[in-house]
């Protein structure tokens, strides 16, 4: 590469810096949907409409773990932790290592660990973090366009690792989710948000608690 490459290389990455610090969580969250259009699933976070209706049948007095897949630039992290126990944990799993390295460096909260990895391995990552099982767990990752194989597996291992009574919280702008879900969890009540960019399908999957 010739010097003026570089100097064009370098003008072209710290432009790309100052853009990115110029538009804040959103550059960040637009950056990691033009690397991982098919992983990330939309342009722009959730509204605050649908965060709200989502976490709307959570019972915080009884949730100490807290599970997200797909956190993005944390627009569900901050409504969840500040609905959360004192002595709760949130544990969000993301495979772009942009928003992990964002939320760890923006999210001090010591209930909050940020983990690089597959939402298919949450069973591992629950465990090696010191906890039994899942309360709730959240998703956002869209089901209808992840590579064969892996859609099945998230809600086949989200299952094992919610406790009885517990929900897998899913939002979605395809209703294919239900779809995987339904294999599950006999109970999935739905809802839609028409107020998000684009609007949503919303699915609550229970746990049910074994009968005596």
């Amino acid at each position: 590469m010739t010097t003026s490459e570089l100097t064009r290389e370098a003008f072209a990455q710290k432009a790309k810096r100052r853009i990115k610090g110029l538009m804040g969580p959103w550059g960040v969250f637009f950056e990691g949907f033009v690397q991982h259009p098919v992983m990330v699933g939309s342009i722009i976070p959730s509204s605050r409409f649908t965060i709200a209706k989502m976490l709307a049948p959570v019972k915080w007095d009884e949730c100490r773990l807290f599970v997200e897949y797909g956190p993005g630039v944390g627009t569900f992290c901050k409504p969840v932790l500040e609905k959360l126990r004192r002595d709760g944990a949130l544990i969000v799993i993301d495979t772009n290592p942009l928003f992990i390295d964002y939320l760890r460096a923006t999210i001090t909260d010591s209930r909050f660990t940020a983990v690089l990895g597959s939402a298919a391995d949450v069973e591992e990552i629950v465990r090696a973090h010191g906890h039994d099982a899942a309360d709730y767990v959240l998703s956002g990752l869209p089901f209808s366009t992840l590579p064969d194989g892996v859609g099945p597996a998230i809600a086949a291992a989200t299952h094992r690792v919610l406790r009885s009574g517990g929900a897998f919280l899913v939002y979605q702008f395809s209703a294919k989710a239900r779809d995987f879900m339904a294999r599950h969890f006999s109970h999935i009540d739905q809802g839609f948000e028409p107020l998000n960019v684009l609007p949503c399908q919303l699915f609550w999957g229970w746990k049910e608690t074994p009968a005596s």
